[in-house]
């Protein structure tokens, strides 16, 4: 199939990106690699397209004071590259490798991901496990929400219709922080059944932080908050590991347990 008739908008500037949004029944193309295919199945019907790939500084990434800040056309591979030092760049790496195939990730985008909101999807859960603050732009002006809150449910978020998601502020790691990412899916290029991530910082031998996501564990993107209290105080050890496993149901915890396995042991 073909998309239905829509106005297609090449902005040039964030001003025009969000005039295009504030006359309603408008969606974002920057990576493109879930809307085009709503579109050609009509799934989705916009009434405008407004493309942002040409709008300056839309790609920067940049640390600013003790946080990542991350812009709309951010491909999933700049996490490949290791533009991103420390454990938060580790991190990344670790998860920007399980994202579907290199094409999709020369293409797609965090900030499309995250707007998204696929269940199964991991910038979600890492924004979450890290406590992001999510910037959204309107032509009434920009707020804040904690990435704890921007889901909804499969697919929806807080985000109004005239709403861009400008940024995704994530918080720079302790440099005592180990980091694991561990999925299981079908294929190389499928959604992960399920998945969790791990960073873990370690103070004269006590864990002082713990911070686990799942991934497609619910219909938003979750934290294991009862395995987290588990790991907080504690040696990282393996009794600790299999005690905060214990702590969720077994496919959760196996994965669970295999991301902290590999933060501790740095596989």
């Amino acid at each position: 199939m073909k998309p239905a008739p829509f106005e297609y908008v090449a902005a040039r500037s964030a001003a025009e990106v969000l005039d295009a949004l504030a006359g309603g029944g408008t969606r974002v193309l920057a990576g493109g690699q879930s809307l085009v295919l709503e579109m050609n199945a009509r799934a989705a019907r916009p009434a405008r397209l407004v493309d942002i790939n040409r709008v300056p500084g839309f790609d920067r990434l940049e640390v600013v004071g003790e946080e990542l800040r991350i812009g709309p056309l951010v491909r999933h591979r700049a996490f490949e590259s290791g533009r991103v030092g420390g454990p938060l760049g580790s991190l990344l790496h670790r998860v920007a490798r399980h994202i579907a195939h290199p094409p999709i990730r020369a293409r797609g985008t965090m900030l499309g991901s995250l707007a998204y909101a696929h269940p199964a999807a991991e910038w979600p859960a890492v924004a979450v496990a890290l406590d992001a603050r999510m910037e959204l732009a309107s032509a009434e002006g920009n707020r804040i929400v904690p990435a704890a809150d921007f889901c909804t449910g499969p697919f929806t978020t807080v985000r109004a219709a005239g709403e861009l998601l400008l940024a995704v502020h994530l918080p720079l790691l302790p440099p005592a922080t180990a980091v694991g990412f561990v999925e299981h899916r079908r294929t190389q290029a499928s959604f992960a059944t399920l998945a969790a991530l791990a960073a873990v910082t370690v103070v004269g031998g006590r864990v002082t932080a713990a911070r686990i996501g799942l991934v497609n564990a619910a219909d938003r993107p979750v934290r294991a908050a009862a395995a987290e209290r588990a790991l907080t105080g504690g040696p990282f050890d393996d009794a600790a590991i299999a005690g905060a496993a214990a702590t969720l149901e077994h496919p959760a915890g196996v994965l669970v347990r295999r991301a902290l396995g590999q933060a501790r042991d740095g596989d």
